[in-house]
């Protein structure tokens, strides 16, 4: 309101609606994202293991390794977990399982085309993905690089962990 008043426009202020947000609803949000991560991260793993078998334990353990990097790095930087921040690490889990799917139907699409063995099936499906892969990931990085230049608080948060988890996808 000072702000306001003190400027060149005069704006009146009327208050529509006032919360106050205790200690205990912030914790109760957080310990209901983390269970969200969890619950999501178990079922994710069921259908990658159901859908994919083998390639599915594969990209199971890539995503428990990405996951352990992104934890790692946020814990060295001593970053504050919020839900925001649990948030990032949601899109980031979302966001390697799409790199694994878009890899696995593009081995599936050369194995079936029966122009290669199992070994260039695998080769060209990852090489010919990896375009894509990059692409929504750098563009994601970038999205998340103007929401931490522009952003405010938990939205900064939301930038930080969404950037270093897409950068741990690109890595695992």
């Amino acid at each position: 309101a000072l702000l306001l008043r003190s400027g060149a426009l005069p704006a009146p202020l009327n208050i529509i609606e006032e919360r106050t947000v205790g200690p205990d609803l912030g914790e109760d949000s957080i310990r209901a994202g983390s269970i969200s991560l969890v619950i999501g991260f178990i079922l994710v793993v069921f259908f990658m293991f159901y859908k994919y078998r083998k390639l599915g334990f594969i990209a199971n353990l890539s995503l428990i390794i990405n996951l352990s990097i992104l934890i790692g790095i946020l814990t060295l930087l001593e970053v504050t977990l919020t839900l925001p921040g649990i948030a990032g690490i949601i899109l980031t889990v979302g966001m390697a399982v799409d790199a694994n799917v878009l890899i696995f139907e593009r081995i599936k699409e050369e194995i079936y085309k029966g122009n290669s063995n199992n070994i260039q099936a695998f080769d060209l499906g990852f090489k010919r993905s990896i375009v894509t892969i990059l692409d929504a990931n750098i563009t994601t990085l970038i999205a998340s690089i103007i929401l931490f230049i522009f952003g405010s608080g938990p939205v900064k948060g939301f930038a930080v962990t969404l950037s270093i988890g897409l950068i741990t996808t690109l890595f695992s």
